[in-house]
């Protein structure tokens, strides 16, 4: 096949926005698309395909300068992604230099909207929808009644692979000639897309949808190849974790599907849980499942009881404490993260003690900080007893040292730990109850010949910060 002309991808944002790149990567190369290199300068390309994230407004900001440093060049420029399903006909009028912004449902047509672009046809932007409504709104019936595409699964209306539903294909990603789009061992794994949680401050299930699994024999499948690739370790990606499986009827199929996909690779990592989906079989499948990370990444948000009412949300500190407690129950080492929102409406001094408490009692590995800010079209933008902005950045830089301390606390008792380590680079990798790019690491010692993706027991001597030093071998 003739090539159509040379394209550059550029993802912004989390693990989902790079499964979603692949699927794009996938049908752009077999519509006879040639991808740029990593090395491969943008304005080389005929177009410059922007995968944007629209999640906060700081991901939103580097979504719209990343479009505008791309329309300086001479290639045309196009917005996919969580920012432009989100605001769709909105964006392209406020950034009339780029060429087109497409919809998720523009994925399985993506080679012949390029060549319109190119071309100097400029597509329509669509008007943004709830996407929740493309589903039924009880899970058990949605397989199969799709209206529109559900990116990172390879189907959709059109689409290349002639599944046209959910559930039913044999994923594109794994198509791309030259193996993942991403560098190093480690590659997102897309459990799910969407999210059927109410919580008021989040923007997300409106432009991703509702709540829809990928099969378990997909996923294996999928796992298999990325093991074939090199991949050491899967990172499971979705909205929500803890709810796969519950559209096609079982409730316990996460349990069910970690030990196969553990089978392909050395290492299989959960992300996005859900406290309140947590539950004691969930905890074990991850705590003593072999080649299963021991490790929670569990969105708590807050933990004053008052505030995540209005959040939509289940737990306090005490319960929120008393899950961290059944895991380590099961696994004294696991490892623990969460993300905390401060100066939500409403919350009072009091309120904020909480959270700051939690922080200090509950021995996290990693803590993420974050302002509340209000989100379009979201419960929250419309809430009463708005926190003074000033009052919000002074909560979150005092948050954010308390959480410093009580990570490099944590850090402090690993040392005298063995720990597995997977290298990245020489000298340096991550252990289990570390998220690779995203919690910290550890700087090993002693490993002089480990190449990446090799595992290395090693056993801490030291800490700095968040970060452990480890010498290869035990003693």
């Amino acid at each position: 096949m003739a090539s159509r002309g040379k394209v550059s991808l550029i993802t912004l944002g989390c693990g989902r926005n790079a499964v979603d790149s692949e699927e794009l990567a996938a049908r752009m190369e077999q519509g006879g698309w040639q991808l740029a290199g990593a090395q491969s300068a943008p304005g080389d390309s005929d177009v410059i395909v922007v995968n944007t994230c629209g999640f906060i407004e700081s991901a939103k900001k580097a979504s719209i300068e990343t479009l505008v440093a791309a329309s300086h060049s001479d290639a045309k420029v196009v917005a996919v992604g969580c920012a432009a399903e989100r605001y769709g006909e909105r964006l392209a009028a406020a950034l009339p230099e780029v060429d087109a912004v497409l919809s998720f449902d523009d994925y399985p047509q993506i080679s012949e909207q390029l060549d319109a672009v190119v071309s100097g046809v400029k597509p329509a932007s669509h008007a943004p929808a709830d996407r929740r409504r493309l589903l039924p709104i009880s899970p058990i019936e949605r397989p199969g009644k799709a209206a529109g595409a559900t990116p990172g699964h390879g189907d959709g209306p059109g689409g290349a692979d002639g599944a046209g539903g959910l559930g039913g294909s044999v994923f594109l990603r794994t198509r791309l000639s030259g193996g993942p789009l991403g560098n190093g061992p480690v590659a997102p794994l897309k459990l799910a897309s969407g999210c059927d949680r109410r919580c008021s401050f989040c923007a997300i299930p409106s432009f991703r949808g509702a709540f829809v699994s990928r099969s378990p024999d997909e996923l294996v499948a999928e796992a298999q190849w990325l093991a074939d690739t090199g991949i050491r370790e899967l990172v499971l990606v979705s909205e929500n974790s803890t709810s796969y499986g519950k559209d096609f009827g079982d409730l316990l199929a996460l349990e069910k599907l970690l030990p196969r996909l553990a089978a392909t690779v050395e290492r299989v990592r959960v992300s996005y849980l859900q406290p309140a989906e947590m539950r004691p079989s969930l905890i074990r499948a991850i705590a003593e499942t072999p080649g299963v990370a021991p490790y929670f990444d569990l969105s708590f948000q807050h933990a004053s009881g008052p505030v995540l009412r209005r959040m939509r949300r289940f737990g306090d500190r005490e319960r929120f404490l008393d899950l961290l407690a059944q895991v380590r129950q099961c696994a004294p080492e696991a490892g623990a993260r969460s993300n905390f929102i401060v100066g939500f409406p409403g919350e009072t001094w009091d309120d904020y003690l909480e959270v700051e408490a939690f922080v200090r009692e509950a021995a996290l590995d990693a803590v993420g900080v974050f302002g509340y800010s209000d989100e379009e079209g979201t419960e929250a933008a419309g809430l009463p007893d708005k926190v003074e902005q000033s009052v919000i950045a002074e909560r979150v830089s005092r948050l954010s040292a308390v959480a410093r301390e009580a990570m490099a606390a944590r850090a402090q008792r690993r040392i005298g730990s063995t720990v597995d380590v997977i290298v990245r680079t020489p000298g340096s990798g991550w252990a289990a109850h570390q998220a690779p790019s995203v919690d910290g690491q550890v700087r090993l010692t002693g490993a002089e010949g480990a190449e990446p993706g090799d595992l290395v027991r090693a056993q801490v001597t030291a800490a700095d910060g968040i970060d452990l030093i480890a010498r290869a071998g035990t003693d």
